[in-house]
C-alpha cells in the first residue's frame, strides 16, 4: 500500500537477491528468510515460544491468528541493510503495526549490543500489548517498561523460558535519576523528552515495571493506577497511587545481587504446527521490490520501486506472488490501470489470492475517484472484490477498512454494514492508531462515549503518537466536558489542520 518511508531506501540489496528464501508459517507470524530451512524453523518455533509463555506468564488465552492477522517478518542479511532500509542510522531491526499486517525487519547477522531479535521481541510485545487490552490507555513509562520486561526473555534448552533478568543494554539508563527522576516518568510523554531522557525512560521504566511485578500488594497498587488513568485522571492525579515510592527505593531494589524472575516452565508452552516452504521462483524473484514495497514507499520512491518490479515480475507473468507484487507496487506508483492488470493476472493463476483481490478493488477505487464516478455500478464493482476477500478470510481487517472507505471515496454516508465491518476491523488490529481514530469518529457518531473513550484513550497515551496523540487528547478533553458531539468536532478540527499543513509542506518524499 501507499505508505510514506522515513527516507527512500537503497534499490538493491545483494545478498537479499542472490539467496535462496523459505518462508515459516505459524499461529501467529509468517517468516520469510534468505537460510536454511532448518535455522529457520528454530528462529519461528522461538518466536512462538516468546508468544505462548507473555500468555502464560499474563493469564491471556491463546489467539491463533489468520494470515492476514499474523505478523510478517523479513529476516535477511546485515545490520547495515536493514538500517539503510529503515533510513536511519544505528537500527538494528525496525517493526511497523499496521492493521493490514504488522511487519517486521530484521537481520540474520548482528553484532551490534541490542540484538536484532531483542528489538523485535520488544516490539511484538508491544502488539501483544495493544492487542490483548484493547480499551487500555497505558502511560509511557510502562508500555515502554513492559516491552523491555519480557524483551530480555531468556530461553533455555528445555523449553522454558524466564521473564525478568536485566536489560543490558539500558545499563546507564536504569540508574540515571537525575535526568528523569520519579515524578517526570509518571507524568511524561516520549515527545517531551530529549534523546538522552528517552533512554533513561526505557530502562527506568524497566525497573519500575519489575519493582511492580513480583509482589502481589504492588501489582494491586500498579492495577489501582492504571485504573485512574483509564476512568480520565490526569498522569499528576493517577501518579498520587504510587506515591509510598522514591527513586532512591527504585534505586535501592536496582542495585539488589538478585531480582526475582519468572520461569515459565516449557509444558506450559505450546508452539503449534510450523510449516516451511520454498518460495516459487516468481517469488523468489522479487523479493527485492517486495521488501521495499512492506517496507513502505513515497512518491518519489515508488517510480523506482515499480520499475524494478516490472523488471523482475516480468519473465512470471503466471505466478500469483510475483504479479501480486506487480500490482501493490504499480498502486504505489499510482500507475492504477496497470495494478488492475497485474492483479488480474494473479487472480487468474489464484483466484483466492487475497492480496490480488485487495489490490484489483484499490485500484479501481482510485479509477472511479479519477473518473469522478457517481454510478451505482461502478461503486458496486468497486466494493466486490472487497467482498470477495472477506470472503476469503473473514478476520482479516484490510478489506473491512477498505470497503468502508470507499464510501468516503464515492461522497456517499457510510452504510450500517460498511460501519459494523470498520468496527470488527478495529476489534481485530487495535494496535493501528489510525484504526482506532476512525473507530473512535464513528462510536462518536453513533453516540457511544464509553466506547469511543476505549478508542481514542491509547492513541493520547501512546509513547510514539506524535502530533496524533495530541489530537486524540485534545479531542478527550472535549468529549468530558461538552460530549459526543464537542469530540467529534475537536476531531474534525485537528484532521483540517494537519490537512492544512500538509498542503503547505513538501511534496511526500521531498
Amino acid at each position: 500500500m501507499f505508505r510514506k518511508a522515513l527516507l527512500a531506501a537503497a534499490l538493491f540489496f545483494p545478498a537479499a537477491a542472490q539467496a535462496e528464501w523459505h518462508s515459516a508459517t505459524s499461529n501467529h507470524f509468517i517468516v520469510y528468510s534468505e537460510e536454511n530451512p532448518e535455522n529457520l524453523k528454530e528462529f519461528t518455533e522461538r518466536l512462538e515460544r516468546f508468544d505462548q509463555a507473555m500468555r502464560a506468564f499474563r493469564l491471556i488465552a491463546d489467539q491463533p491468528r489468520s494470515a492476514g492477522r499474523k505478523v510478517t517478518i523479513y529476516r535477511f542479511g546485515d545490520v547495515g541493510e536493514i538500517a539503510d532500509l529503515s533510513g536511519q542510522r544505528n537500527v538494528a531491526g525496525f517493526y511497523i503495526p499496521r492493521a493490514e499486517g504488522s511487519v517486521a525487519f530484521v537481520p540474520r547477522r548482528s553484532s551490534s549490543m541490542i540484538s536484532a531479535t531483542d528489538v523485535l521481541l520488544h516490539e511484538y510485545t508491544h502488539d501483544f500489548m495493544f492487542s490483548n487490552w484493547t480499551g487500555a490507555a497505558f502511560p509511557a513509562w510502562f508500555v515502554e517498561g513492559f516491552a523491555e520486561f519480557h524483551a530480555t526473555a531468556i530461553f533455555r534448552d528445555d523449553g522454558s523460558v524466564i521473564f525478568g533478568a536485566n536489560p543490558e543494554h539500558r545499563r546507564y539508563g536504569i540508574g540515571q535519576v537525575m535526568d528523569l527522576p520519579l515524578d517526570k516518568l509518571l507524568t511524561s510523554n516520549v515527545s517531551d523528552l530529549d534523546e538522552e531522557q528517552v533512554d533513561v525512560l526505557y530502562g527506568r521504566g524497566w525497573l519500575l515495571t519489575h519493582y511492580l511485578t513480583f509482589d502481589a500488594d504492588r501489582r494491586r497498587e500498579l492495577g489501582e493506577y492504571i485504573g485512574a488513568i483509564n476512568s480520565g485522571k490526569t498522569p499528576q492525579e493517577a501518579a498520587k497511587l504510587l506515591s509510598d515510592i522514591t527513586d532512591i527505593g527504585l534505586n535501592a531494589y536496582g542495585r539488589r545481587p538478585k531480582l526475582s524472575s519468572a520461569l515459565i516452565p516449557a509444558d506450559k508452552i505450546k508452539v503449534g504446527p510450523i510449516a516451511i516452504r520454498n518460495l516459487t521462483a516468481g517469488e523468489e524473484a522479487v523479493m527485492p521490490a517486495r521488501i521495499r514495497s512492506q517496507r513502505g514507499v513515497d512518491r518519489k520512491s515508488a517510480p523506482a520501486v515499480a520499475a524494478l518490479a516490472r523488471k523482475l515480475a516480468a519473465p512470471f507473468p503466471n505466478d500469483p506472488g510475483a504479479q501480486t507484487e506487480l500490482a501493490e507496487a504499480e498502486f504505489d506508483a499510482e500507475r492504477y490501470a496497470d495494478s488492475a492488470a497485474a492483479a488480474d493476472r494473479a487472480l487468474a493463476a489464484d483466484p483466492k489470492r487475497i492480496g490480488a483481490l485487495i489490490y484489483r478493488g484499490m485500484a479501481s477505487m482510485e479509477l472511479a475517484k479519477k473518473n469522478k464516478a457517481t454510478d451505482a455500478a461502478t461503486w458496486h464493482d468497486v466494493r466486490h472484490w472487497f467482498l470477495a476477500a472477506n470472503k476469503v478470510d473473514s478476520e482479516d481487517p484490510e478489506p473491512l477498512i477498505l470497503f468502508y472507505s470507499s464510501f468516503g471515496a464515492a461522497n456517499q454516508k457510510p452504510t450500517a454494514n460498511a460501519e459494523s465491518g470498520l468496527l470488527y476491523a478495529y476489534a481485530l488490529a487495535p494496535h493501528d492508531l489510525g484504526l482506532r481514530w476512525t473507530a473512535g469518529k464513528v462510536l462518536l457518531q453513533q453516540g457511544k462515549a464509553k466506547e469511543a473513550r476505549a478508542a481514542l484513550a491509547p492513541i493520547a497515551y501512546h509513547p510514539h503518537g506524535g502530533t496524533q496523540a495530541k489530537g486524540a487528547q485534545q479531542a478527550l478533553t472535549a468529549l468530558d466536558r461538552e460530549g459526543a458531539p464537542a469530540a467529534l468536532k475537536s476531531l474534525a478540527a485537528f484532521e483540517k489542520e494537519q490537512e492544512q499543513k500538509a498542503a503547505k509542506g513538501p511534496k511526500s518524499g521531498e
